[in-house]
């Protein structure tokens, strides 16, 4: 066997063994417990501490492209906000954003047995266009920004509606954010300028760049990054979700990815030496 065949063979076999360690996990769940962060506590807290009753702002800011990490925490963070008594406002920044935010509610409601009334516990306001222009609009009218909501219903006929003016009358906002507009515009509108909590879930690659925010100004009230912080939120509900489970062949997966990286120095080192006393017998 030539040298590279011998790689095309290992490269095989590496991805095998890959494959199969991603899909046992998946059948046999192996049943492992995430540490829960002070970010995500906070997040949580900013949930819980809210009164029964109150209207709070979910921000749907993100696409099918990244649905694996921040849907599981949207269905948390609904999930929470119900048991609670929240009232909940979609809206979305991103022009699929408006989907997620059906997709989640409908996940969501069939915990509820579909008791949650469209229009009374929660409402999809859709998509709007503008980012940060759009938010600051919101900050003077809410209704001058949507007329409408997704299903054509006017925002004067939406019974929960009928206090909320401004997004200064929303209790909290939560921006499930994979870039911009998003989460960043989020701090900067609601919280620097109306001074609305606002806490943030997106994909665990943005989330060390929202960490100065978690500061002693409370400009984010804590932060959910990735699939692990989703595990978490959902073990901070005392259940085990799609996060948690998917949280068992990710963390096999990477110890067998330093596994095969560990194999590999150890090839690359005996064949340097292989090399060098090779040389130094020419010599």
């Amino acid at each position: 066997m030539t040298s590279k065949e011998r790689t095309v063979l290992e490269r095989r076999i590496v991805f095998l063994v890959l494959a199969i360690a991603v899909a046992l996990p998946l059948v046999f769940p192996l049943g492992l417990k995430t540490q829960v962060t002070p970010l995500t506590e906070k997040a949580y807290d900013l949930v819980e501490s809210a009164p029964s009753g109150s209207v709070v702002l979910l921000s749907f800011d993100y696409d099918p492209s990244t649905v694996t990490e921040l849907q599981p925490m949207a269905k948390a963070v609904i999930e929470h906000a119900w048991k609670k008594g929240h009232r909940i406002i979609a809206t979305a920044m991103w022009p699929q954003g408006s989907q997620m935010a059906d997709m989640a509610f409908a996940d969501v409601q069939k915990k509820f047995d579909n008791s949650k009334e469209y229009g009374l516990d929660y409402i999809n306001l859709g998509y709007k266009v503008g980012g940060m222009v759009t938010m600051q609009a919101m900050g003077r009218s809410m209704e001058a920004v949507y007329p409408k909501d997704m299903s054509g219903l006017d925002y004067k006929d939406i019974p929960m509606l009928s206090g909320i003016k401004s997004l200064q009358n929303v209790k909290y906002v939560f921006s499930f954010s994979a870039g911009d507009p998003g989460l960043t515009h989020w701090i900067m509108v609601a919280r620097d300028k109306y001074g609305i909590p606002v806490a943030g879930g997106t994909t665990a690659v943005s989330a060390p760049g929202f960490l100065p925010f978690v500061n002693d100004q409370m400009q984010l009230h804590g932060l959910l990054g990735g699939l692990k912080a989703a595990a978490e939120y959902e073990f901070l509900l005392g259940y085990e979700g799609a996060a948690s489970l998917n949280m068992n062949p990710q963390s096999v997966a990477h110890v067998l990815i330093l596994i095969l990286i560990a194999i590999g120095n150890v090839k690359a080192w005996r064949k340097r030496k292989t090399i060098q006393q090779e040389a130094r017998k020419n010599a």
